[in-house]
């Protein structure tokens, strides 16, 4: 029974910890964890959540948009999107196809369902970009995390703490005050400009400083890493079954 306290234990203080250094970002509808240097700035229709280090600002990016539900809008619809390879344009006029990293699957986070998928090079080339597509109400949310593929594990943490705490704040009222938005028009796919709010610097490699050889982190720090995200999992399935029982 020693081992399993101290485990409780170990991960009462994560999640103890997590909750008291979070930087939590809000607009009209939606609501998340923020990694402490970064920041969320509206371009367009588009929150773009970036760090505010000029280096890392290339290697990961969050970006969230929202629209009034239309015909394109539905759970199926975003399964079947996220279930093909999607095509994008390359700097130099090239074209590249993204690879499904795993099909899209229903997920609840905090009662809400939403619709979860992963590609690499579905935005950029060389990223992979992780997609949260959900409905409330008449409002229709998009949450994608996008980090380039040698910095994924780096920032893996930062993303599990954002999906996890992912809550819809959107009011019922929201459409009929324009001005919390912004948001797209209901005619619109949901996702159809957010390759646009992707870093425009970056180059074919997907990092335009010489840095895409380097790692994401050591053997080590992958495996403390992978060790912090079971430990988590653990810990959250321990909870759920404690407010069960």
């Amino acid at each position: 029974m020693r081992p399993l306290f101290f485990l409780t234990l170990n991960l009462a203080m994560i999640l103890t910890t997590w909750s008291a250094d979070a930087k939590v970002f809000r607009n009209a509808y939606v609501s998340f964890e923020l990694p402490d240097s970064w920041k969320c700035a509206l371009q367009h229709t588009e929150w773009v959540c970036r760090s505010e280090q000029t280096k890392e600002a290339k290697e990961a990016i969050i970006i969230l948009t929202a629209k009034e539900v239309g015909p394109t809008d539905s759970f199926e619809a975003y399964s079947q999107h996220l279930s093909q390879s999607q095509t994008i344009k390359t700097r130099t006029g090239g074209q590249v196809s993204s690879r499904v990293v795993y099909t899209p699957k229903q997920v609840k986070i905090n009662d809400q369902v939403w619709i979860d998928g992963l590609q690499q090079s579905s935005e950029v080339v060389n990223y992979f970009t992780r997609y949260l597509a959900t409905i409330k109400d008449r409002i229709a949310v998009l949450v994608t995390l996008s980090a380039h593929k040698d910095f994924y594990t780096k920032y893996s943490q930062d993303f599990y703490k954002a999906v996890m705490s992912l809550r819809v704040i959107a009011t019922s009222n929201l459409l009929a005050k324009p001005e919390l938005g912004p948001l797209r028009p209901g005619g619109e796919m949901i996702g159809g400009s957010i390759g646009a709010a992707m870093p425009s610097e970056l180059d074919e490699s997907g990092l335009g400083d010489g840095r895409g050889a380097e790692s994401g982190g050591t053997g080590t720090q992958n495996l403390m890493i992978g060790l912090a995200l079971a430990l988590a999992a653990i810990g959250g399935y321990i909870l759920m079954k404690s407010k069960r029982s």
